[in-house]
């Protein structure tokens, strides 16, 4: 829904794109901070409880954007709380949902599935909330002439509604989706705390044997592997920030004068696509390997994002992009499969919230040099650079991530 809305409406109350970009910033920031916290104590403290504390924040974050005007109050509640400008999910959730379906899976091939699945959900999701964010807006406006900005403002409001129904839906889930360590938490203390505490269940003991683990991850293996695709994955990371979906909503907004209405169709139809893509690629995973996928999907997905900006018209401009998002997320349930089996099954919420917070700081760096470079749509060059540097750091990341690891690794 945000992606549609979250530009615009800043735009809208008075805020520059310097002053947005900015402010994106600041809620990456605050992503990682909270994903730090929350996604590497999740085994450790439960995972349904972490899951329930970041909806609660997700709650506040979009209260305090719908009702607060004060530039550094907004700042504030972009560090602490937890909204998404990326278009996509942000946060602790994904890692810790993902660790949760596949707790009680060993097979690759149906992890592999299972990520299809989930992503192929989450993009539907999108698609149904940028095409039902774009229509309110619209009908707001214009049938019910409510003003523009609070046309936007309906839309921030849902989101913070979504926040309060996620905590209820993760208030409800069962014991199952809990590891092994965090069902029985005596058997994450050390034998000290055990002695000294009894059988008295300490937040601190949890806390001094999430430092102890190293962020989580016990094996001196994954952690090597983890730090090799965190290296990467900054890299496509910062790329990615530079072609967000508000980015690409601003862009089209301001290049070809699209309506809301209009806009948010487009990115439905994009999100509708690269969810069936998520899908589509689990059998190609299964025959040629993860990375193997990840690399053959992303380049050309990469150079179509390049071309983007170049499109004479409107209509070539919207294919392209069309096409990039046809292939363009078929990497991530493959990255997903192979960050979730290079790590013991009881590391998996600490692996996946480490590098999607390692994403979120490549994320962060973005969004301020798009906010000055997009200042002016006058100028088409610098108006075109945000795609041409997004697309060549993505295709670096290609390379880097090909030559890192063993054939033996990229057929895995």
């Amino acid at each position: 829904m945000l992606s549609v809305a979250l530009v615009l409406y800043l735009t809208l109350k008075g805020f520059d794109q310097w002053h947005i970009g900015t402010l994106f910033t600041t809620i990456l920031i605050g992503d990682i901070i909270i994903t730090l916290i929350l996604t590497t104590t999740a085994d450790a403290l439960g995972r349904r409880n972490i899951l329930v504390i970041g909806s609660i924040l997700k709650l506040f974050a979009g209260i305090m954007f719908a009702y607060v005007d004060r530039y550094l109050l907004l700042v504030l509640a972009g560090i602490v709380g937890i909204i998404s400008p990326t278009g996509g999910e942000i946060g602790p959730f994904i890692s810790i949902e993902q660790a949760c379906l596949i707790e009680r899976v060993k097979d690759k091939a149906q992890i592999a599935a299972i990520y299809g699945w989930y992503n192929f959900i989450g993009y539907i999701a999108t698609a149904l909330g940028a095409l039902s964010s774009g229509y309110m807006i619209s009908k707001l406006s214009q049938d019910y002439h409510v003003h523009t900005v609070d046309a936007y403002q309906s839309i921030i409001i849902a989101y913070a509604v979504l926040g309060a129904t996620k905590t209820v839906i993760y208030l409800c889930l069962s014991s199952r989706i809990e590891t092994k360590s965090s069902s029985d938490p005596e058997q994450i203390l050390p034998t000290s705390d055990l002695s000294s505490q009894s059988n008295k269940k300490s937040l601190s003991a949890h806390i001094f044997h999430w430092l102890n683990g190293k962020f989580g991850l016990r094996q001196s293996k994954s952690r090597r592997t983890v730090a090799k695709l965190c290296a990467l994955f900054i890299i496509d990371a910062i790329g990615g920030g530079f072609v967000m979906q508000s980015i690409f909503v601003y862009w089209f907004h301001e290049r070809f004068h699209m309506s809301s209405e209009t806009l948010g169709f487009i990115i439905m139809s994009a999100n509708l696509i690269s969810g069936i893509s998520a899908i589509l690629v689990t059998p190609i995973v299964g025959r040629i390997g993860a990375i193997n996928t990840m690399v053959i999907t992303h380049i050309p997905s990469n150079i179509l994002l390049i071309l983007i900006p170049f499109m004479p018209t409107k209509t070539s401009a919207i294919v392209v992009l069309l096409l990039r998002f046809s292939i363009s997320q078929m990497d991530v349930p493959a990255r997903q499969t192979f960050v979730a089996t290079s790590v013991d099954h009881n590391e998996r919420s600490a692996a996946g919230g480490i590098t999607n917070l390692v994403r979120s700081v490549g994320l962060s760096i973005s969004p301020m040099i798009v906010g000055y470079l997009l200042q002016d749509s006058r100028k088409p060059l610098l108006f075109a650079l945000p795609f041409v540097i997004g697309g060549g750091l993505k295709l670096l990341y290609d390379i880097l991530l090909y030559f890192s690891f063993e054939v033996s690794s990229r057929s895995q």
